[in-house]
């Protein structure tokens, strides 16, 4: 298997060294950046497999980088871990509403950010039988060999996360999936995240898929589920 290529970013040389040691010694390919321009640069330049940002960055910041990256094409598919000194739940929802598919906040522990490392790549590269079909639900295709989505033969950009909470509400169409088995699904088993980020991940998603936004609908009290 080829070495997964990791991007991190960050101002400080101490943890840019930090994290690239313990990342490297896992077998990573590791690029270290210390501004968000070189950050743009270096994602498009060769694309990773992951990228760890930090969000308080000299000149552009981590947020805007995370906003840049998913609106490209060809870095919208690419997991970003947010490593980060900014913990209250409204820096973690921003950070989610904008795409990112970890949050890890600083002071941090190695084992900790190479665990997160690890289970981001693992869950991009683990797919079954099913998840690789083509899915044409209604007015919408699914591709997720291609990760490209289709809303009435029109391509629509989404976020790694976007694409896998349609693809799992899509494959089930009329099933009731509460925020803790999305959680648990899209993200993976015990994910720290709340309610409140699948609720914004939903919003961001019905947005984007326009007049078939209200495929996905909200079950009060319970969760989500694609209409049949």
């Amino acid at each position: 298997m080829p070495k997964p290529r990791v991007l991190v970013v960050d101002d400080e040389e101490d943890i840019l060294e930090l994290v690239r040691y313990n990342l490297a010694k896992e077998g990573c390919r590791v690029t270290c950046v210390a501004s968000g321009e070189a950050a743009l640069s270096a994602a498009r330049q060769e694309t990773p497999d992951l990228i760890v940002l930090d969000l308080m960055l000299p000149g552009v910041d981590g947020l805007e980088v995370c906003r840049i990256l998913r609106r490209d094409p060809r870095t919208s598919h690419v997991p970003i871990l947010m490593l980060t000194a900014k913990g209250e739940e409204a820096d973690v929802v921003a950070g989610l509403e904008l795409g990112a598919d970890d949050y890890v906040t600083k002071p941090f522990s190695p084992r900790v950010l190479v665990a997160r490392v690890k289970a981001v790549l693992r869950r991009r590269s683990t797919h079954t039988p099913e998840d690789t079909l083509t899915l044409q639900v209604r007015d919408i295709v699914i591709n997720p060999q291609r990760h490209e989505v289709l809303v009435r033969g029109k391509p629509v950009t989404l976020t790694y996360v976007e694409f896998r909470l349609l693809h799992y509400l899509a494959r089930r169409p009329g099933w009731v999936f509460t925020r803790q088995q999305i959680i648990d699904n899209v993200r993976g088993d015990n994910y720290p995240v709340t309610d409140r980020s699948v609720d914004v991940q939903v919003v961001g998603l019905r947005k984007k898929l326009g007049p078939c936004g209200d495929y996905i609908e909200t079950v009060r009290g319970v969760g989500y589920r694609f209409r049949e």
